[in-house]
């Protein structure tokens, strides 16, 4: 498959901007980067100073979750074109994703000894990117809507497949002691996996949302990524921030591991170069934010899973920077 004009248009972006590294990388940094975090830091400072309450940010935090990422999702998903995907770059960073998710559970389960749940999120944490709220806006806004698309294809898988199995998985393992039905009828209420099952299924049929709804959804989808971000950093600031063994080993993971896996697994097969270059600078962005979304959903422990998703936000500033 022949890449697309966009293809071009971004590979010369890409060339630009590495003309003058240590310039474009201040740029890119106070620009395009610390906009978008600055909004969790405006909640955690709003958070510390009990301007915010973590009551009243976990009330955004669900609205946000439930009715605007749907809003945000639904569309993204209905209007991508499928045929357009390197699909064997998201299968190899899938790849990396599975092998870096058992190493990291395994680790959890019988080095830090955790619980399963933690253990499984904080597994979540060092796979699951915070590309839909983090990593896409910043790339659109270096790249332009067209230009990151093959950001956007990953936003599409995490944003439905690995999403979703994360949310049933979750679901189920939290509620082991319930019927399967109660679980099912649960889980097919769920707003986020309404909009991912409606996405996919519209756009397999050639059902195109019409104009207005997509308005609506635009207009609803806008404010998902700085409300989810802004209530992450008011909760956020009820946790300690001082790294343990646990916090700097899933960190390292993270913002380590999981890079030069999706590296070596790439280097399978051929593809245009913004596709390696965008996979891995997608892997290499911070641990996202549902993770803790579902541990607070389901009273699992958070001491360390917060501190995590903190530290690779800061710690990610300057290799996003860098890659970008």
């Amino acid at each position: 498959m022949n890449w697309h004009p966009q293809g071009c248009a971004c590979i010369q972006q890409i060339t630009a901007l590495h003309q003058g590294p240590v310039t474009n990388l201040i740029e890119i940094l106070t620009q395009n980067i610390l906009p978008v975090f600055s909004i969790m830091v405006l909640g955690f400072a709003m958070g510390r100073a009990h301007f915010v309450s973590k009551g009243e940010a976990t009330t955004v935090n669900r609205i946000a979750f439930m009715v605007l990422q749907p809003a945000l999702i639904f569309p993204l998903v209905n209007g991508v074109d499928f045929s357009d995907f390197y699909t064997d770059a998201i299968l190899l960073y899938a790849a990396a994703q599975a092998i870096v998710f058992c190493l990291t559970l395994a680790v959890c389960l019988y080095v830090m000894r955790c619980t399963f749940l933690e253990a499984w999120l904080l597994a979540m944490a060092t796979v699951f990117v915070n590309s839909l709220l983090y990593i896409w806006p910043i790339s659109s806004l270096i790249y332009g809507a067209e230009g990151n698309f093959p950001i956007t294809a990953l936003v599409v898988w995490d944003s439905t497949i690995t999403f979703a199995f994360f949310i049933i998985t979750t679901d189920l393992l939290a509620n082991r002691e319930q019927s399967v039905r109660n679980s099912a009828l649960r889980l097919l209420k769920n707003p986020v996996l309404i909009a991912i099952f409606l996405g996919i299924t519209t756009n397999l049929l050639g059902l195109r949302a019409s104009e207005p709804l997509l308005v609506a959804f635009q207009f609803a989808g806008a404010a998902a990524a700085p409300l989810t971000l802004f209530a992450l950093g008011v909760i956020l600031s009820g946790h300690s921030l001082i790294p343990n063994s646990k916090i700097t080993l899933v960190s390292v993971i993270k913002l380590m591991v999981l890079p030069v896996a999706v590296f070596i697994t790439l280097s399978i097969g051929e593809r245009p170069i913004v596709w390696d270059e965008m996979v891995l600078l997608n892997a290499a962005g911070p641990s996202g934010a549902m993770a803790f979304a579902l541990a607070t959903l389901y009273k699992i422990r958070t001491d360390t899973i917060a501190p995590v998703i903190i530290w690779t936000s800061v710690l990610s500033l300057f290799s996003l920077a860098w890659l970008a």
